[in-house]
């Protein structure tokens, strides 16, 4: 019996977030008296292959086809499908990321079976029972699963993605699924690239800025405080409600969840939806005139004063610093 934990990638790039679904589930796996394998989809597959056993991985089953050229749900979901099918698999899961969760409601569809998404913890037992996140973050709830074949996902951030102390054997089976032509027809054909280096989901440092700033032209003391420390700028959903920033910078629900080394929020009030998508970062200095806003309780540092003074005073501190 083993557990399938779908592994993304993208032309052989692996997604961290597939390590934090591996740690995740090692860890479930050994609970439940099974396996963990890990599975890779698709063309470049092989090089996203070395991670894996050494976050333990004891068997990665490698599925290549003609059809899968690049990411396509569909396709994706239908190989996993037949995998499972296949295999005496007692749970497959991936990363709660917007791929994973896809990618597995293709699966529960197709296996008639319940999906349980961004799960932060997992019991096994007769019947199995986790806590799942909801509402954002703002609600926890715990659920019963009673299915043949369970169908989770892991929240994203839940834990980080650490080697196994023993490492799997990292087996690698080859797997050719069976894909007609309608597996073609959600498929990514061509690539844009719409940003180069550090972006608001690996930076180590994010910037970020809400109603506070004023105006669009009130962040550009943040983009000097996130030149200065190797940063990038995000800011609140208000910021681009107001045109003042792309929505491609905004943090929270319904925009990029980030896990930065540390979160600069400046005139920020930390809305729920807010909160969601900066709750994972390891550090959290909030700027704002407000000593009772939301997200002033929830940092680890605060700073309660006008922005517009303190953030042009760090970046000079820190350029005089350097010299």
């Amino acid at each position: 019996m083993s557990l399938l934990i779908l592994c993304d990638h993208d032309r052989g790039l692996l997604d961290e977030a597939s390590l934090e679904a591996l740690t995740f589930g090692r860890d479930l796996a050994n609970k439940a008296g099974i396996s963990c394998e890990a599975v890779v989809i698709g063309a470049g597959a092989e090089e996203a292959l070395t991670p894996l056993a050494t976050h333990g991985a004891e068997r990665v089953h490698l599925a290549r086809h003609d059809v899968l050229i690049d990411y396509g749900p569909e396709a994706w979901g239908e190989t996993l499908t037949q995998l499972v099918r296949s295999n005496e698999v007692t749970a497959v899961m991936a990363c709660g990321t917007d791929r994973g969760n896809e990618v597995l409601a293709h699966v529960a569809a197709r296996l008639d079976e319940p999906f349980v998404a961004n799960c932060n913890d997992i019991t096994p037992g007769d019947p199995w029972t986790m806590t799942r996140v909801q509402w954002g973050g703002s609600l926890l709830e715990d659920a019963v699963l009673d299915a043949r074949i369970r169908v989770l996902s892991v929240a994203h951030h839940a834990v980080e993605a650490i080697p196994a102390e023993v490492p799997g054997a990292g087996l690698v089976v080859q797997f050719t699924p069976d894909l007609g032509v309608e597996a073609t027809r959600t498929v990514v054909r061509d690539r844009v690239v719409m940003t180069q280096g550090i972006t608001l989901t690996t930076s180590p440092v994010v910037v970020g800025g809400g109603r506070g700033v004023g105006s669009e032209d009130g962040f550009v003391p943040l983009e000097d405080l996130a030149g200065a420390l190797g940063g990038v700028v995000g800011c609140s959903r208000a910021v681009t409600n107001n045109g003042w920033r792309p929505h491609s910078d905004q943090v929270g629900q319904t925009g990029t969840r980030i896990s930065p080394d540390i979160y600069i929020a400046a005139g920020i009030s930390g809305a729920i939806q807010h909160w969601v998508g900066a709750m994972a970062a390891k550090n959290i200095l909030a700027i704002n005139t407000d000593g009772e806003a939301n997200m002033v309780s929830k940092a680890g540092y605060a700073v309660i004063g006008d922005l517009h003074k303190v953030v042009p005073a760090i970046t000079e501190e820190i350029v005089r610093r350097r010299g």
